[in-house]
């Protein structure tokens, strides 16, 4: 991790979605910058007590809520993880403590790059059909995975600096 994150600045002013998409990318780009220069090992430490809650489960969790919240929900596809998480569902924290540190950031990024494509062609208005007979609109998806990203981003900046001592917002 460099003690200078290259982040994009939340705009201070703007529309809406200029605002939250803001937030949510500046978000995203803090965990990256958490999870970068780690080793394998050191992605993989638990340091908490839940064995789960490394800097690997985390990145393999968000990526799997990007997954489903901007794929799944908002564009219909298949949700790819049903059948696993159904038999664990802690199945995206498991699958990532086998996968190189590597490779789950860029999983993440591809994850996060493939959400903003889809967001960008939805209004905030837009509806869409969320488990039975309920709806749910972009709005609610782009705030909830604000709140997702900024509550693991926390976690692994805790995690971070109980691994090599950097800190930083």
């Amino acid at each position: 991790m460099t003690d200078e994150p290259k982040r994009p600045e939340p705009p201070l002013t703007g529309d809406e979605r200029t605002q939250l998409n803001g937030f949510l990318d500046f978000l995203r780009a803090t965990v990256v910058w958490k999870c970068s220069g780690l080793t394998d090992e050191q992605a993989r430490r638990p340091l908490v007590p839940s064995e789960l809650t490394t800097v690997a489960g985390l990145l393999g969790h968000l990526t799997l809520v990007e997954q489903y919240w901007f794929n799944v929900v908002l564009d219909g596809q298949e949700d790819v993880w049903k059948e696993a998480l159904e038999t664990d569902p802690d199945a995206e924290f498991r699958v990532a403590m086998q996968t190189p540190v590597e490779q789950l950031i860029a999983a993440y990024e591809a994850e996060c790059e493939r959400s903003r494509k889809i967001v960008a062609r939805m209004g905030l208005d837009d509806e869409v059909a969320f488990r039975g007979d309920r709806k749910v609109n972009v709005r609610f998806v782009v705030t909830h995975m604000i709140e997702e990203t900024g509550r693991h981003a926390g976690h692994l900046d805790l995690l971070r600096e109980l691994t090599d001592g950097l800190t930083g917002e």
